[in-house]
């Protein structure tokens, strides 16, 4: 895993520490497993901002469901997900019951979802929605919970406090539903938020808005915060660290600066080359740049590497063999011509 940042050397631990975590969905009735993480690892600190980064189908939301313990029925994960909530003994969160999990989401670890406004009840009040978290997890009278509410829509920028309190979902416009999002992740100052997302259906100068708010929130409860992105662009000055998933799996990691600035894996290489710093020849007469081919369920279940079929510098070797995870300083890739 990558060390951990000099910003936090004081802590002990990581507060999440996820080993060979793998998770297959039921197939064909129940009859097959269709892989969905294959061995994943990662370290989140306590009150850092970590990126995961990749394509649809890398993984991501299977990533965040399984820290949530959320997945299907149906689903078997496999490895460990070890949560070192403060104060308490570490938990393996894939072992932990129905009863604990309802101590631990929204309290411990809370989650803001893609589409706010279909989250939130559309015939209850934006306050009583939040309030209702804190009541799951706090012994406060009404008064006091409308108190904490109100404080927590003043943090996240909401001036006419009261407006949005009393207001339906269907009354507030998007950028405001996203900004509830925030209050009713973070009003119980969890320890560990889960951002899924969180900004996909905003226009460019909306999404700034989002994360400059969600940026000022986390630091004043002081959460870790998992951002999940198609969209190398979001976590430039943002996010501390990016972990790039690619079927299932993470390829690379480092500090967001160093691997922007020298990606090592050719997946990496290709996901930075979507998002150009300024118009080239290409953006100018319509052809934008694209990563060949496309993952497939396949690609799964081959013996080499899962990139291989769309990768411009594969050799014989990453057809035959897997490569393995090669941890130089604060990086880490899996690829055996990374660099190149």
């Amino acid at each position: 895993m990558a060390t951990q940042p000099n910003i936090l050397a004081i802590s002990p631990a990581p507060l999440l520490q996820i080993r060979d975590l793998t998770v297959e969905y039921a197939a064909d009735g129940g009859r097959s497993l269709t892989p969905a993480l294959h061995k994943v690892g990662l370290d989140v600190w306590a009150g850092e901002t970590v990126g995961i980064l990749g394509e649809s189908g890398a993984g991501k939301s299977t990533l965040a469901s399984t820290i949530l313990g959320l997945l299907p029925a149906e689903s078997k994960a496999t490895g460990s997900i070890l949560f070192q909530s403060r104060g308490l003994p570490s938990q393996d969160l894939l072992r932990v019951d129905e009863a604990q999990w309802r101590a631990i989401r929204g309290a411990k670890i809370a989650m803001i979802f893609q589409e706010p406004g279909l989250c939130l009840n559309p015939v209850m009040r934006v306050g009583d929605q939040i309030a209702e978290v804190i009541r799951a997890h706090s012994p406060q009278t009404r008064e006091q919970r409308k108190q904490e509410c109100e404080a927590m829509l003043g943090e996240v920028g909401f001036l006419d406090v009261e407006r949005i309190y009393q207001a339906y979902p269907h009354q507030l416009s998007g950028g405001e539903l996203h900004r509830v999002a925030i209050a009713q992740a973070l009003v119980c100052r969890p320890e560990l938020v889960i951002a899924d997302e969180p900004t996909r259906a905003l226009d460019v100068t909306a999404q700034g808005e989002i994360l400059n708010v969600l940026r000022k929130t986390q630091r004043a409860v002081g959460s870790a915060l998992i951002f999940i992105t198609h969209n190398p662009a979001l976590l430039a000055g943002f996010a501390d660290r990016v972990v790039i998933m690619y079927g299932g799996r993470v390829v690379e990691e480092g500090p967001v600066a160093q691997v922007f600035r020298r990606p090592l894996h050719p997946y990496t290489k290709g996901l930075l080359q979507l998002v150009p710093s300024e118009p080239s020849a290409e953006f100018v007469h319509g052809r934008l740049p694209v990563i060949p081919g496309s993952f497939t369920d396949e690609d799964h279940r081959k013996l080499g590497c899962v990139f291989e079929s769309r990768c411009s510098v594969r050799t014989a070797i990453c057809r035959s063999e897997a490569p393995a995870e090669e941890t130089r300083d604060d990086r880490r890739v899996s690829c055996f011509h990374h660099g190149n």
